[in-house]
């Protein structure tokens, strides 16, 4: 493998080390997955109760209005809440998988040695 001088002289394997992630493992990612769907399917039975009480609330204070407005309503309340729930949802599947601190490790070498270019 070729090896690369980094900016402190020090030789460099190039090859790319993946830290393990333990989605890697089949069964922990099942495990990781299922739990998400159930989360989103519990988002979407609460995204419909939502939406259904906001356009019985604006029905009864506003009577008989254009159906558009409350196709408007639905569409937009059913999108703000399911994608909200999605990627709050994700963080949460990748903080409680562990993938977020198989990403972040630093590099404790680079941590060791103060950086010429940084400023104090």
């Amino acid at each position: 493998m070729k090896a690369i001088a980094n900016p402190r002289g020090q030789a460099h394997d190039a090859r790319m080390t993946r830290p393990s992630s333990p989605l890697d493992d089949p069964a922990t990612a099942v495990a990781i997955w299922a739990r998400f769907r159930r989360l989103m399917r519990w988002m979407f039975l609460i995204t419909l109760a939502t939406v259904i009480g906001a356009l019985t609330v604006l029905y009864r204070q506003e009577g008989r209005v254009s159906i558009h407005f409350y196709i408007a309503v639905a569409v937009g309340v059913s999108f703000a809440m399911l994608l909200t729930s999605g990627l709050m949802g994700l963080v949460f599947l990748s903080n409680a998988s562990g993938h977020d601190a198989a990403v972040a490790q630093p590099d404790e070498a680079e941590d060791d040695q103060p950086s010429e270019g940084r400023n104090r």
